[in-house]
């Protein structure tokens, strides 16, 4: 598995059913960091946005998390940065836009993996 993706699953809000997405994410300490371009209007987001408690996958381990949106600040600040320079390099497109408007989200990863 390269370090392109991590895979985050939540809760359905609905249904209750588990949701896994594949989704860019910058790593920093103990927190994850993802940018929703769909915002609050992202199925993934509204999901966490009810239920905070998620797993995510990277590299082959999987990690029980808490998510939060961030409001301005110099977290959600560090959060763009960080996701911006991991992927602008590796695309041909001009990523700025995208990084200004997306929703910052952060995953606060509990101690250790836990069981696959």
């Amino acid at each position: 598995m390269s370090d392109d993706y991590c895979y985050l699953t939540t809760t359905g809000r609905r249904s209750g059913r588990l949701h896994r997405i594949e989704i860019w994410y910058a790593a920093d300490d103990a927190h994850l960091y993802l940018l929703a371009g769909g915002g609050t209007g992202a199925d993934w987001v509204r999901n966490l946005l009810a239920d905070p408690a998620v797993t995510v996958e990277v590299g082959g381990a999987i990690h029980a998390a808490r998510a939060r949106v961030l409001d301005d600040g110099p977290e959600a600040e560090r959060a763009r940065t960080l996701v911006f320079a991991k992927y602008q390099p590796r695309n041909d497109g001009d990523l700025s836009g995208w990084r200004s408007a997306a929703l910052p989200i952060a995953l606060d990863l509990a101690p250790g993996p836990t069981a696959g």
